[in-house]
């Protein structure tokens, strides 16, 4: 899109009128991200005492997980309607961050609506599993496992390295600049919302890895699981890494595998850790606490077979498969949530909207489905009912510049000139660089507001 003075008096006018295409639409969608970045320093590792590089205190690994992590886990669709399944998943996690080398991290544990197969924590031990790789997971040492690793990250302090290293992404929330463009739409979604994960997850290293490994099968050992367990948990995805690529395409490329971790996890069960042996696996205990998990299985499958068509712009494909989810569990929040964005792709925009607004009525705690209903409301030229989903998405989760824009937006549409010029207004307090930063700064020039 032409992004001249002209082209944005162009586009603000058929904003008055209610009368912005779809391309349009998704360029507003896409001129709002912001960036952080980090400081660089010297700390000792609570593992090994040694001096590592970091980029963040331990205050401010804290402050990371309160003020991002709500926004990524929303990214993957919040945690599971379902207490009892992520009690049991913290029960295991509380059992394995008190015998660590860092007890006292604020840790948190929750199963995400998400459909492909990953788990990734946060600096201060704030942690997702996806409800993709809890139904492929065997046993109760298994998930130990999963999660002792994620500790392990946190207790080595393998984020804050990163950040010091100058090797994390983006850590603001990325709204939808994805889709600035028709052609980017089936990496949009491209296999649930493993785009968030991996851009606010930058990938470790596999010294890092090894590390995690190590730790979390100590951890786990001392919580009185067998060490196989970590070997099992590699082996399940190794085998699931040649079953079905694209649903470990995350997990890979932020926790990079390969068969050597699998051998060595192997080896220490054998050698260092053979006493663990007998340990019970607790495979009974995972069973009965995750069937309600499991029974949805079939619609987890369906889900990940239309994020996988929706990744190579198959639509048709994708939307037999939302479909297939849904009627399996009719009232599956993710299965509503990809289909509205499945036919969103397809330009067929009030159907999409139809479907967003049910994920809101099933799932109104989570803010996702309020801001993709909003971005529909506007793409139909609704701008009344565009910010009332962008504010109820706010209300819920402040803190996205995107957001602030488009309520903006809105608020113009509207026809609410001064209202839009406060949100405008705080944008470019927020952030004076890119074309949302530009339009903004437009429109109250124009409106006298801006020198």
């Amino acid at each position: 899109m032409n992004t001249s003075a002209p082209a944005f008096e162009a586009l603000a006018q058929q904003l008055q009128a209610n009368r912005i295409g779809r391309r349009q639409a998704l360029w507003l969608m896409g001129a709002s991200t912001l960036g952080m970045a980090g400081l660089q320093g010297c700390a000792k590792s609570p593992v090994t005492g040694q001096s590592i590089v970091v980029g963040m205190s331990e205050a401010q690994e804290r402050q990371m997980d309160t003020q991002v992590a709500p926004h990524q886990f929303s990214q993957d669709l919040g945690a599971i309607q379902d207490p009892a399944v992520n009690q049991y998943v913290g029960d295991v996690g509380k059992r394995l961050q008190a015998l660590s080398h860092r007890p006292d991290m604020p840790y948190s544990y929750r199963v995400l609506n998400a459909n492909y197969v990953n788990a990734y924590t946060f600096p201060g031990g704030a942690m997702g599993v996806t409800r993709g790789i809890m139904a492929e997971l065997g046993s109760e040492a298994e998930l130990a496992a999963l999660l002792g690793h994620e500790i392990g990250h946190v207790n080595a302090r393998h984020a804050a390295q990163r950040q010091g290293q100058a090797m994390v992404a983006q850590a603001a929330v990325l709204g939808l600049n994805i889709a600035a463009q028709d052609s980017q739409w089936g990496q949009l979604v491209g296999l649930g919302s493993q785009i968030g994960a991996s851009a606010l997850l930058a990938s470790y290293s596999r010294d890092h890895e090894r590390e995690a490994d190590a730790l979390g099968q100590e951890y786990m050992v001392r919580a009185g699981f067998p060490a196989q367990g970590m070997t099992a948990l590699h082996q399940l995805l190794v085998d699931q890494q040649k079953e079905a690529p694209s649903l470990l395409s995350t997990m890979f490329s932020s926790h990079p595998m390969s068969s050597e971790r699998l051998n060595t996890a192997a080896q220490q069960a054998r050698q260092r850790y053979a006493s663990s042996a007998n340990a019970p696996t607790q495979r009974e205990r995972f069973m009965d606490s995750t069937s309600s998990l499991r029974r949805i299985k079939p619609t987890i499958t369906a889900c990940q077979n239309g994020e996988t068509a929706m990744a190579s712009q198959s639509y048709s494909q994708a939307q037999t498969a939302f479909a297939s989810a849904l009627k399996l569990t009719p009232r599956d929040y993710a299965g509503h949530f990809r289909m509205a964005q499945c036919l969103q792709a397809q330009k067929k925009t009030q159907e999409a909207r139809q479907y967003a607004q049910q994920a809101q009525a099933i799932y109104p705690q989570e803010a996702q489905a309020h801001k993709l209903s909003g971005v529909l409301a506007l793409s139909l030229r609704d701008p009344g009912a565009a910010f009332e989903g962008l504010d109820r998405f706010d209300r819920q989760l402040p803190g996205d510049p995107g957001v602030l824009f488009l309520k903006g937006v809105s608020l113009e549409g509207m026809g609410q000139r001064q209202q839009a010029a406060q949100h405008y207004a705080q944008y470019l307090r927020l952030s004076q660089q890119g074309q949302a930063a530009q339009f903004a700064a437009s429109r109250l020039q124009a409106w006298g507001m801006l020198r």
